[in-house]
């Protein structure tokens, strides 16, 4: 079952929790606290096999979760990190954040990508020991691990993508071009699924072509099978436009020829601009007439032309020939980019955040988002700094801890942040 599209949810592993603890030993007197920190959690790891070919194993699992680290013990004692979860896609699936749809890796030429960071261990009571607190009954949590809902995109990696009508002979082209054996038959729709073949142009040369099932008219309002698969032409250097030049179902090959590419305006205009070759098929059985009409009118609307009857390869090389050499011209592969995800999106969290007051002047902020919001930052930036300040502002955590009391110069502490409140 060819599956190119899953939603799945991830949540990576908390870090344990500090130990509160003191040293009990024979004729040792107030032996002190000796509270080990917690365990890191395991990250989720998206990691490439180049064995998969579909996102099928993602429809009877939708819920991955990395195990959390272990909490710290007495004696100084260090709880265990967590192992890392791996999740295996294929080439090409690009990973997106499902609320904002913002790109979070393209899995394409990266063969790792950490989704999700485990959180780090808590710090134990030995921290916290000062002159003036020699014995700290308190440690702190865990850092939760980062958890996200992600979809998953698998866009395929091909050179050339075919796009026409149902039947106008996409698969039989791949067919006698590559190795690639699709089903081919003389109704609408054989092809079901995208097909890849790798052309062979010489000792060492060689692209990679993909049959897309066919569009019809209407596919942007869900008639036939609508657009489901053209997201794998996204990546596409370059379209082969096969139309039926003989018209033998009843239908004009201009006509056809502007559907389809109206069709794709409507999916992404950006890839309507993409570099187009047009490939007039099944020339055995139209007119001569029939092919100079429309070889004219696709050379007047700026596009390469060539007539070819793919069963009996005649034209289907000189074809070929002048995809290679178009290839040579334009940019590699599409890969996405990265992208932000809005803050609106990182700090909604149902769960909202925890303080605790732990001494007169220090206070413990738990906030399971809160990780994910300083993802990458650098705080000892003075703009990210602020960037923080905006965001505790935003989420009411400042407001909160003006309620419980605080005053200039107290201690909040956030996870592993820690910093002198000032009004």
């Amino acid at each position: 079952m060819f599956v190119d599209i899953a939603k799945i949810k991830i949540k990576a592993g908390d870090g344990g929790a500090g130990a509160v603890a003191f040293h009990r030993e024979k004729y040792v007197a107030a032996g002190g606290p000796d509270g080990g920190d917690g365990g890191k959690g395991g990250d989720v790891v998206f990691v490439v096999d180049d064995n998969l070919a579909t996102l099928a194993d993602f429809r009877y699992k939708r819920k991955y979760a990395a195990k959390n680290g272990e909490n710290g013990r007495g004696c100084r004692q260090y709880g265990k990190k967590a192992p890392d979860l791996e999740i295996k896609v294929p080439r090409g699936t690009v990973i997106k954040e499902a609320n904002s749809g913002a790109v979070m890796a393209d899995m394409s030429k990266t063969d790792r990508f950490v989704a999700a960071r485990g959180g780090k261990g808590g710090w134990g009571n030995i921290h916290f020991a000062t002159p003036t607190r020699q014995v700290p009954r308190f440690a702190k949590p865990g850092v939760p691990g980062e958890e996200w809902e992600v979809s998953l995109e698998l866009k395929l990696l091909a050179d050339v993508g075919l796009l026409g009508y149902p039947s106008v002979g996409k698969s039989s082209l791949i067919s006698v071009v590559s190795q690639a054996k699709p089903k081919i038959g003389d109704y609408h729709f054989t092809t079901l699924v995208p097909n890849l073949g790798v052309v062979s142009m010489g000792e060492g040369s060689s692209f990679v072509i993909a049959d897309i099932p066919g569009l019809i008219e209407g596919a942007s309002d869900g008639v036939g099978l609508g657009h489901e698969f053209l997201r794998h032409v996204e990546r596409c250097r370059l379209l082969v436009h096969i139309v039926d030049v003989s018209g033998h179902e009843g239908r004009n090959p201009i006509d056809d020829f502007e559907k389809i590419n109206a069709e794709l305006v409507k999916f992404n205009p950006e890839l309507a601009k993409q570099p187009q070759i047009v490939a007039g098929n099944k020339i055995d059985m139209a007119e001569p007439e029939q092919i100079e009409e429309f070889k004219n009118y696709v050379e007047s609307k700026g596009y390469d032309y060539y007539s070819i009857c793919a069963p009996i390869l005649e034209g289907t090389q000189e074809l070929m020939n002048a995809v290679w050499n178009k290839l040579q011209t334009l940019p590699p592969i599409k890969e996405y980019e990265a992208e932000e995800i809005p803050l609106d999106v990182l700090i909604k969290d149902d769960k909202g955040f925890k303080i605790t007051v732990e001494d007169d002047n220090y206070y413990i902020v738990e906030a399971s988002w809160f990780p994910k919001v300083l993802k990458g930052i650098d705080i000892e930036d003075y703009e990210a700094l602020q960037y923080m300040q905006r965001v505790l502002e935003k989420s009411g955590i400042f407001a909160a801890l003006r309620e419980k009391g605080i005053q200039e110069g107290d201690i909040v502490s956030l996870y592993d942040i820690e910093f002198e409140y000032v009004p």
